[in-house]
């Protein structure tokens, strides 16, 4: 019989209860199975269910054919159980980086539904992936984690927990996960600190080094360049032409020009921007 009169059994029983209150808290379970897309939420290290993912369709992402094809590739191989490269698509804003990542998750659930599973990490969350791919590795689904708009600062050591889950850890990343990120920085960091940490540094070709090769763990490489008008025109007219606006094409042509001016940019952004606007002018919803 255990004896509640014992003097040290208060003194243990609080020291119980602050051993439990300091315990990092356990990695939860999530029902992967109740969704395609999920946005992983640090706070609480949960997993939640997007019902909808909000995508155009991939033939409308126009000016970007071979950076489509070959991420198209590379995600099927992937969703299929094949080897498969992490990927940087980086460059110039609106030019569909992370439109293409959602199109392509999309096309290949509508060719085999529930195949491939779409997990959005935001980048400040990234220091809990380690509690991610904890959930993740245990599951028998493909997750493509993506994280949109990825880049790194100063004195910012964020850049770590991504490079062991690309490469450096011990466990490495589970064979059913794989990593797309976006970013308007191909080194994932502005070059006026690169250069500053080069001009300053004893050995300037090991100062920026570490952070660099963070890119380099990215296999495969997507530049994304500004657009010329002509590929402008054939963005404008793919989405006329797929959401039914009857607009003859020199009007249309007109409109593009006069709208890309006002922004100071052509960009696929910028195209379906000024759909939105003649669609609400003529009444007609998109979707």
């Amino acid at each position: 019989m255990t004896d509640t009169s014992h003097p040290l059994l208060p003194i243990l029983s609080r020291i119980a209860d602050a051993l439990d209150r300091l315990a990092p808290p356990a990695t939860p379970r999530a029902d992967l199975a109740a969704a395609d897309a999920f946005v992983w939420r640090a706070a609480e290290l949960a997993l939640v269910p997007v019902e909808k993912v909000s995508f155009v369709e991939l033939e409308l992402l126009q000016g970007i054919n071979r950076q489509r094809q070959q991420l198209l590739e590379n995600t099927q191989r992937f969703a299929r159980g094949l080897p498969a490269n992490n990927a940087l698509l980086w460059g110039a804003r609106g030019m569909g980086k992370s439109s293409l990542v959602k199109s392509i998750h999309a096309r290949i659930n509508r060719d085999a539904p529930g195949l491939l599973v779409l997990v959005e990490i935001h980048r400040e969350d990234i220091p809990t992936l380690p509690k991610l791919l904890d959930v993740l590795r245990v599951s028998d689904r493909r997750f493509l984690l993506f994280c949109d708009d990825l880049s790194f600062g100063t004195d910012d050591g964020q850049y770590k927990s991504l490079k062991a889950m690309l490469e450096g850890g011990i466990e490495g990343r589970p064979e059913n996960v794989l990593l797309y990120a976006t970013s308007n920085r191909r080194h994932l960091m502005p070059r006026d600190m690169i250069e500053n940490e080069r001009s300053t540094a004893i050995n300037p070709a090991e100062a920026v080094e570490e952070k660099i090769s963070l890119s380099d763990r990215f296999g495969l490489w997507l530049g994304f360049h500004s657009c010329d008008q002509d590929t402008f025109f054939a963005m404008i007219e793919g989405y006329a032409a797929a959401y039914g606006l009857s607009i003859p094409v020199e009007e249309l042509h007109a409109a593009a020009v006069e709208w890309s001016v006002t922004r100071g940019n052509r960009s696929g952004r910028v195209a379906w921007q000024l759909i939105q606007e003649l669609a609400g002018s003529q009444g007609r919803r998109l979707g």
